[in-house]
């Protein structure tokens, strides 16, 4: 069954498109670092998106619950990914029951929410005792540099990595791992070869709305996970903060 791809929203990531691949692969950067978690494990990936992720989490779990709030976005990821256990709810108040699954699975999702403590706690709530919670979210220093108004309209509120750790404690969770995605060797060097940065070339672009320069579409449609860096020095300076949060 061929399914149509989700139409790009100018936020939501959906794989396959040459000018959407930078993002796709900073994305799956993270799923594929984050995934050694997820190993016969009954997941929930709060905020599916595609399902692309959720998709990539079950080669690996024992089971995903794969949710999302979109009606159409949820519909899209059980047609796309039939393995998958698709869900339709609200993230404020997550439908699974008290200490039902192992991992809790959130990229790219919380910069997007309203109440983001009373997600978290949601989260803890959901979690078994020693249960995870996989997490990433934009570098509010570096994403929105200078403000606490996010750039991006999509975004409700941004985080630092002190303010992400202060969250997920507040939440009641204990946080073992707050690392930073960045650029490895080849997309510094694509950097240098675009003015300084590959993201503001791709958002020039965007914002023109003209065609893409064949070497610049040429070069994003090259990038693969691979070309990311996790690391847990000098996070204040990554693209993504990435967290790892356990239930004690």
């Amino acid at each position: 069954m061929t399914v149509e791809p989700l139409p790009l929203t100018g936020e939501r990531t959906v794989p396959g498109i040459a000018v959407e691949n930078y993002w796709f692969r900073r994305h799956e950067a993270a799923y594929l670092d984050l995934v050694r978690h997820c190993a016969g494990a009954v997941v929930l990936e709060a905020g599916c998106g595609e399902g692309y992720g959720a998709a990539l989490i079950a080669r690996h779990a024992a089971r995903v619950v794969a949710l999302d709030y979109d009606e159409p976005t949820a519909a899209h990821a059980a047609r796309a990914y039939p393995g998958l256990d698709v869900v339709r709810g609200n993230l404020a108040a997550l439908p699974l029951r008290d200490a039902s699954v192992d991992v809790v699975a959130n990229l790219q999702v919380l910069e997007h929410l309203w109440d983001q403590e009373g997600f978290l706690a949601e989260c803890a709530r959901v979690l078994r005792p020693g249960g995870r919670l996989l997490l990433t979210t934009p570098n509010r220093i570096t994403f929105s540099p200078g403000r606490d108004t996010p750039l991006n309209p999509f975004h409700t509120r941004e985080l630092a990595a002190d303010e992400l750790a202060g969250l997920l404690t507040g939440a009641g969770l204990a946080v073992e791992l707050l690392a930073g995605l960045r650029h490895g060797p080849r997309l510094r060097a694509l950097d240098a070869r675009f003015g300084g940065s590959l993201i503001d070339a791709q958002v020039a672009v965007a914002v023109a709305g003209g065609p893409w320069p064949p070497d610049l579409l040429a070069a994003v449609g090259g990038v693969r996970s691979d070309d990311f860096e996790l690391a847990t020095d000098d996070v204040d300076a990554s693209l993504d903060l990435v967290a790892v949060a356990v239930r004690p």
